[in-house]
């Protein structure tokens, strides 16, 4: 390892990946796009792009400011990391990237949006029949 922390020829570290990961999350959640967030903090989409991918370590006044931005408290974006900075088991992190990704978190947005909770509910026992008429997913469950 000879670069330093900047050489962009090196992996992002696993910490990195995961914060980046988390403003990711809670911008989404919020129904924010990069540009939003970023003229929100005064810097380039691009520059919020480099940091949600791991590409850029997020400093401890910047990570204040993001929280800030996105209604968080700073530990939010190191939930889910224990002692070690271990990210879980395989299955964890495979679940932690799909319910990460753009649809799903559009989807719990959306669904929460439904004001009424009998709606809500119907809605999710619809999905569940779904997911259950598809032979894969039985042999999931």
């Amino acid at each position: 390892m000879s670069g330093g922390e900047d050489d962009e020829t090196e992996a992002p570290d696993r910490i990195d990946l995961h914060v980046g990961g988390r403003i990711r999350v809670r911008r989404l959640l919020l129904g924010l796009k990069q540009q939003a967030l970023a003229r929100k903090l005064g810097i380039t989409f691009q520059q919020v792009q480099k940091y949600e991918n791991g590409a850029n370590r997020v400093s401890a006044s910047r990570i204040s400011e993001i929280a800030e931005a996105l209604g968080v408290r700073v530990g939010y974006f190191f939930f889910d990391l224990d002692d070690s900075g271990d990210l879980g088991t395989p299955e964890e992190t495979l679940w932690q990237q799909r319910i990460g990704q753009t649809e799903a978190l559009d989807l719990v947005r959306h669904y929460y949006a439904i004001p009424d909770p009998r709606v809500r509910e119907h809605f999710l026992e619809l999905i569940k029949a779904a997911a259950l008429a598809n032979p894969a997913a039985k042999s999931a469950n």
